[in-house]
């Protein structure tokens, strides 16, 4: 009985793996591709209700990005890995590219 407990949670655990579709891979790997384009950064400035300034930054560096890899090329391999497929249109295409 504890066997096939077992054996079902794995299936599950590699269902859970499994290929998502190219349209949902598509959205997920856009941020990867842009993470290979350029750092990302963010900057937060305020004041507390004592009147103290407080802050933030933020700074974000893929590997992608330092070792020089093709935005496109990441996008590929990230939605290919997800789904199984090649995505519908290069990342350069999309409006995401851009930003």
């Amino acid at each position: 009985m504890m066997r096939a407990g077992v054996a079902t949670l794995g299936l599950l655990t590699l269902w859970a793996c499994g290929p998502i579709p190219v349209a949902e891979a598509e959205q997920v790997c856009i941020s990867n591709a842009q993470m290979a384009q350029h750092p990302r950064g963010q900057v937060a400035l305020g004041m507390d209700s004592s009147g103290h300034a407080i802050g933030g930054l933020q700074i974000g560096i893929s590997s992608d990005y330092l070792t020089g890899r093709d935005p496109d090329a990441v996008y590929n391999s990230c939605v290919m890995q997800r789904s199984g497929q090649m995505p519908s249109r290069p990342f350069s295409t999309l409006p995401e590219a851009h930003m």
